[in-house]
């Protein structure tokens, strides 16, 4: 859950399969089993640094929330997070690749300048279990974080245990430090936030709560490239509104 357990991440053998639309339409019916996605991250060699994300490794944790307690782990969820917290519009949808009504659409550009794909059905192949199936809103998120920084969701010394930090590289988002699925992101009005985000093909999430929990922010994207630049340039933005909502 730290992200150092140097698996290789299965999602960078799968998104060379998505490189064009076309790509993408024949591909985004296809399911892949937890097991099928480990076996994808054993071909390749456990990284060497001492930090590095992975979606293998929330697939390999729901296989062993399941090998602990012989149920799956959206159960888990459900009955420890959903449902104490009252998210109703909270699912946990397996491989069901399409979104409740009303929603929001995703649009993933391929190339630069070129045109704008609407990719709101899922690839099932992607976060298609623990490492990503879920559904929420922006103020289901809010409510989420805001009872996990702040101590209602988990005992003290769990909590403490996610908040310990090791290192991280730097990146546009300005996140310093990764605990045990939070990363730290320092405000420049003092404190910081915990957070953390998702991305897929058309989209970009983060979801956040300042040290006390008394300040929760949500920011969704619907639109993605694949050029790094452009990522790059919408990440530092992201950080720059986020910044000044948390700080006003």
């Amino acid at each position: 859950m730290q992200q150092t357990s140097g698996l290789y991440d299965y999602a960078y053998d799968i998104y060379p399969t998505l490189s064009t639309p076309e790509d993408y339409r024949r591909e985004r019916w296809r399911v892949a089993r937890p097991d099928e996605l480990i076996a994808l991250a054993l071909r390749h060699a456990p990284a060497d640094q001492v930090w590095a994300y992975s979606n293998t490794n929330y697939v390999l944790a729901g296989m062993v929330i399941k090998s602990v307690t012989g149920r799956d782990w959206t159960t888990e969820v459900r009955e420890r997070i959903i449902a104490p917290l009252r998210l109703r519009r909270t699912t946990t949808p397996g491989t069901w690749p399409f979104l409740p009504s009303p929603h929001a659409h995703n649009y993933q550009q391929w190339t630069p300048g070129g045109p704008l794909i609407d990719t709101t059905i899922a690839v099932r192949a992607l976060d298609s279990g623990a490492d990503g199936s879920i559904i929420s809103t922006a103020e289901d998120l809010n409510t989420f974080i805001t009872a996990l920084v702040g101590g209602r969701l988990l005992p003290a010394a769990q909590l403490a245990d996610m908040q310990t930090l090791v290192d991280t590289p730097p990146d546009p988002r300005g996140h310093t430090g990764y605990g045990l699925g939070l990363y730290y992101h320092p405000l420049p009005c003092g404190g910081g936030s915990w957070t953390h985000g998702g991305n897929g093909l058309g989209y970009n999430v983060e979801v956040m709560a300042t040290d006390d929990g008394a300040t929760r922010l949500t920011v969704a994207e619907f639109s993605r490239s694949f050029d790094p630049t452009t990522e790059d340039a919408r990440a530092a933005a992201r950080r720059t509104l986020i910044e000044r909502a948390m700080c006003d």
